[in-house]
C-alpha cells in the first residue's frame, strides 16, 4: 500500500517557500499562484511518464531501481555485500525504502524525534540503472553529455540540492590511482572492469556498467515551528503560518528520481536507435557496438592532424 501511494502521488506538498521568488520573477500580487504551481504535487505526472519509459527500457533489458541511504543524519550501513537487485527488493520491505533493516528502524526513530520537535528532515537516495548499453550520450557537445542530462534531471526534483555520479564527492579527495577504473582483457576479447568508481560514465558516455546516481534532499522548508518572514501585503515582519507538508519526503523523492532517470535514458536510447516501432528498434539495439576488441579496430599508426574522420 505504501509503495502504491508513493508511486501514484509523487512527492506531494513538500516545498512551500518559493512564494517570495515567485513574486520577484512574475510580479504576482497573490502568492498562492506561486505556492500552488511550484508544489511538488506535479511530480505525480513525472512518475506516470516515468512508468511508461520504464516499460520501454525493459524491452531492451534495462531496469531502474532506487533506495534511501540516509535520513536526518541516520545512514545505512555498508551495502557492498548486496547486489543492486537485492537492494531494490529490500527497499520495498519498509516505508523509508532503506535496504538496511537496522538502519530503517533507526530512521523511523529519527523521524519520530523530528516530528516531536515540529521540524523536518532531509535525506539521500540512490538511483541505479542496470543493463544500460555502452555508447549512449556524447563527449562532443556539452548538452549531449548524458551524465549532465541525468544530473540536471535529478536536480530538477523539488528540494534536491546536490547530485553526484558514483562516489563523486568522496573521489574528489582521493588520488587518481584510487578512483581510476582499470581495464582488463577478458575472454573472447571482451574489455572488462573490476570497479565502477566512475558510476557508469566516462566523458558523458555510458560504459555499460551500472549507472549509479546519488541525490541529496534538503529538509523541507515548511515546518510546524514558525520561522521569521515578512508579510508583503502589510509591509511588516511576521512569522510563517503552517499549512501542510511532510516531515521527510526522501523515500518518495527516490521514486521520482527513478522516473526522471527513466525519462532521460529512454530519450537517449530512442536518439541512439531511431525507428518508429519496437520491431525496428530491437534489431538496431542488438547491433550496437560493444566493448570487445573485434568491434574496436585500431589503425595502430602514429597520429597525424589530417587524420580522416571515421565512417
Amino acid at each position: 500500500g505504501i509503495r502504491y501511494l508513493v508511486r501514484s502521488r509523487g512527492l506531494g506538498d513538500v516545498y512551500k517557500r518559493q512564494d517570495w521568488t515567485g513574486a520577484i520573477k512574475y510580479g504576482y500580487r497573490d502568492l498562492r499562484l506561486a505556492l500552488e504551481r511550484a508544489s511538488a504535487r506535479e511530480t505525480a505526472a513525472r512518475v506516470a511518464v516515468g512508468a511508461l519509459c520504464k516499460n520501454l527500457l525493459a524491452e531492451f533489458g534495462i531496469t531502474i531501481g532506487s533506495y534511501v541511504v540516509m535520513i536526518g543524519g541516520v545512514s545505512a550501513g555498508d551495502l557492498a555485500h548486496l547486489s543492486y537487485p537485492e537492494r531494490f527488493a529490500l527497499a520495498e520491505q519498509n516505508d523509508v525504502r532503506c535496504p538496511d533493516a537496522a538502519a530503517a528502524e533507526a530512521m523511523h526513530a529519527r523521524i519520530w524525534e523530528i516530528m516531536q520537535a515540529k521540524d523536518t528532515a532531509g535525506g539521500v537516495f540512490e538511483v541505479v540503472a542496470l543493463g544500460v548499453p555502452p555508447g549512449l550520450g556524447s563527449h562532443v557537445h556539452w548538452d549531449r553529455r548524458l551524465s549532465g542530462r541525468l544530473l540536471g534531471a535529478l536536480a530538477s526534483i523539488h528540494a534536491i540540492k546536490g547530485v553526484e555520479i558514483g562516489e563523486a564527492f568522496a573521489n574528489a579527495g582521493r588520488a587518481g590511482t584510487e578512483v581510476h577504473d582499470e581495464i582488463f582483457l577478458g575472454e573472447q576479447g571482451a574489455l572488462t572492469r573490476r570497479t565502477n568508481r566512475a558510476g557508469g560514465f566516462e566523458g558523458g558516455i555510458t560504459t555499460g556498467q551500472p549507472l549509479v546516481l546519488r541525490a541529496a534532499m534538503k529538509p523541507i522548508s515548511t515546518t510546524l515551528n514558525p520561522r521569521q518572514s515578512v508579510d508583503l501585503a502589510r509591509g511588516q515582519e511576521a512569522v510563517t503560518v503552517y499549512e501542510r507538508s511532510d516531515f521527510s519526503a526522501a523515500p518518495r523523492a527516490a521514486v521520482v528520481g527513478e522516473a526522471m532517470v527513466a525519462f532521460v535514458l529512454a530519450d537517449a536510447l530512442i536518439e541512439k536507435l531511431g525507428g518508429d516501432s519496437l520491431a525496428e528498434m530491437h534489431p538496431r539495439f542488438e547491433s550496437l557496438r560493444q566493448s570487445r576488441l573485434s568491434e574496436l579496430p585500431m589503425d595502430g599508426v602514429p597520429w597525424q592532424f589530417d587524420y580522416p574522420l571515421a565512417e
